[in-house]
């Protein structure tokens, strides 16, 4: 899978020299490439990974030809990743690559975690992303939020992108897991569950 984030990289380049012609700017990522355009080319990417993964991969091999089982123990249980697994498998692996030429982060949160470990890492940016993607009423329901946050006295762009239940292997999972509170919704094909949050460095 590293080669598609290189490619992504590869994208967000061309966009940017393009961009750069134009005099009124929004903020810049390094490399002087406008953050939202880097950020948006980057989520095309990983929501074509991820709807791959969950819909071609596991829903194909576990729900279809029930030839393998998906299962949150997976190294232990012989079985495969959980698309939110997988998802941030590769997060952690793009946090690794060293001197990347654009800096940038990315995650998946929810404002319904099953890994409560997740809700304590929301900044309060995000979670007002969140809550705009997420929430049926807002008027940017299944559409993008952006802003700006500062940590530790550094500047970040944050994207947050809907995150939709694109395969049983998704929705089935949320609305059967032991972590699952009352108050949480039932998901169905095509729900937001979440969002795809991009945070990369600005000037």
């Amino acid at each position: 899978m590293k080669r598609n984030y290189y490619s992504a990289l590869a994208i967000t380049a061309a966009i940017g020299l393009t961009s750069c012609k134009s005099e009124d700017q929004s903020a810049s990522a390094s490399g002087g490439y406008p953050a939202e355009q880097v950020a948006e080319a980057l989520y095309q990417v990983l929501k074509s990974d991820r709807k791959v993964y969950a819909q071609k991969i596991v829903n194909r091999l576990v729900n279809k030809d029930k030839v393998i089982k998906a299962h949150e123990e997976w190294e232990s249980e012989k079985a495969l990743l959980l698309p939110a697994q997988f998802f941030r498998e590769g997060a952690e692996e793009v946090d690794g690559i060293p001197d990347k030429a654009i800096d940038f982060t990315y995650s998946l949160q929810s404002k319904w975690p099953l890994n409560y470990e997740n809700a304590k890492k929301k900044t309060p940016k995000v979670e007002e992303g969140l809550e705009a993607v997420s929430d049926p009423d807002n008027p940017l329901y299944g559409k993008k939020w952006t802003g700006e946050e500062e940590i530790a006295g550094k500047k970040y762009f944050v994207g947050i992108y809907p995150d939709r239940a694109v395969a049983p292997a998704c929705w089935e999972c949320h609305n059967d897991h032991d972590n699952r509170k009352p108050e949480y919704p039932e998901f169905k094909k095509n729900d937001v569950m979440g969002g795809i949050v991009i945070r990369i460095p600005i000037n």
